[in-house]
């Protein structure tokens, strides 16, 4: 007998994503619960990576600002040959 725990969910599936849900069960002699679940375990990582609602709507974190370097004084510029005085 079997631990686990069985919680019942009801899901909602477009009809043609439910008929191919269920023509791959039929091949593969599952359950339509059993291949929702491997079908969740293979792309979870991928799931992952999408942003969420909320990373969407909210707006982009502002940049922080570039660090100023320091610079120094530029030596004394020659102006027609002559050295600036």
């Amino acid at each position: 007998m079997s631990s686990t725990d069985h919680r019942k969910q009801s899901l909602y599936f477009p009809e043609d994503m439910l008929e191919e849900i269920q023509r791959e069960a039929t091949r593969q002699d599952r359950s339509l619960s059993w291949i929702v679940q491997q079908a969740w375990k293979v792309a979870r990582g991928d799931i992952r990576k999408m942003p969420s609602v909320n990373d969407v709507l909210s707006p982009p974190p502002k940049p922080a600002p570039a660090p100023v370097a320091a610079v120094a004084p530029a030596a004394a510029a020659a102006v027609d040959g002559e050295p600036k005085a």
